[in-house]
């Protein structure tokens, strides 16, 4: 009997602490329990991404090396970013950038597009092609650049062979990665060739989105093949296309291991982008307020160049 009142107790306070549980559980908002949830990734995402750029800010200002910590640091103002704002070298590596992505971007969204129309037609064999089209994306870009510094090797690079049945020059009478006119465009086809799946999967996206009724409508009134392409399909999938080459542009824009595999800014500066500029004076000449400086200057240029892009592409999505 003892046992029995015992567990009866305990089953009894058990009841009646429940509701009052229950309540204040009942009592949280959504609102509150959805903070609760965030609020640990968005103390990790401020400990990872913030502090750094605040950091960063601060050092732009000073003189600081990391290479001499024991230094004391002087503030300096903004003599750095003037002294960035206004030298040659930048801007040539700036133009050099802009090269690099404008093109990349530019062959990478029409051919990205181009196969996402033939494999959209989903012809016998189209799931075979589209995972061997994906195959480079895949591939990490270490991978890829030592894989393409081999292809253009002058005497047993296969590029140079392929090169030259279709031209008739020697195979030995030109060097992708050592020439000053040739070396840009080496590592763009070399970035077209890794990427334009990645650009095709976004506008398969977009072409499969388009409700088949509204070809059926335009059948049913007789529009060409070409006319629904002009008036349907790149109309709808614009804003799957302008979101490629928005990806695309930021991630090429700070674009560094494949360019520094595949010629480390050589030859010359011919291909020294502004990430490597950058890595160079951070690693290199250990002007560690300079370099945070110009990392400042690029970030403000894509935060402000991708704003920009973003309002243009949220005007297309509303129409």
């Amino acid at each position: 009997m003892n046992e029995l009142s015992a567990s009866s107790r305990i089953t009894y306070r058990a009841v009646m602490v429940r509701p009052s549980v229950a309540r204040r559980v009942r009592g949280l908002s959504d609102k509150t329990l959805a903070w609760l949830f965030i609020t640990p990734t968005i103390v990790l995402l401020l400990a990872i991404n913030i502090f750094p750029l605040l950091w960063t800010i601060y050092l732009s200002f000073t003189n600081y090396r990391a290479n001499r910590a024991n230094v004391p640091t002087i503030w300096l103002g903004a003599d750095w970013y003037q002294s960035i704002l206004t030298d040659p070298d930048i801007w040539a590596a700036m133009q050099v950038t802009a090269h690099f992505v404008i093109w990349t971007v530019v062959i990478e969204t029409v051919l990205g597009f181009g196969l996402a129309y033939l494999i959209d037609k989903k012809f016998r064999g189209h799931g075979m092609w589209t995972t061997i089209i994906l195959l480079p994306m895949m591939l990490s870009p270490a991978v890829v650049g030592n894989f393409w510094t081999f292809l253009y090797q002058p005497q047993i690079g296969l590029f140079n062979y392929v090169v030259a049945f279709f031209t008739g020059r020697a195979a030995s009478s030109f060097q992708m990665l050592g020439d000053v006119t040739l070396s840009p465009w080496a590592i763009v086809i070399v970035d077209a060739w890794m990427w334009t799946p990645y650009v095709m999967l976004i506008c398969l996206a977009g072409l499969r989105s388009i409700p088949d009724y509204i070809y059926e409508a335009a059948e049913v009134d007789r529009a060409s093949k070409w006319r629904q392409f002009w008036s349907i399909t790149l109309p709808m999938a614009l804003p799957f296309i302008m979101l490629a080459v928005l990806f695309r542009g930021i991630e090429n824009f700070k674009m560094f291991d494949m360019v520094n595999l595949l010629t480390g800014g050589g030859p010359g500066s011919t291909t020294e982008v502004a990430s490597i500029t950058l890595k160079r004076a951070a690693f290199e000449s250990w002007r560690t307020g300079y370099s945070s400086a110009f990392a400042i200057i690029l970030f403000v240029t894509v935060f402000g160049l991708a704003n920009i892009y973003v309002k243009a592409l949220n005007r297309v999505k509303s129409r």
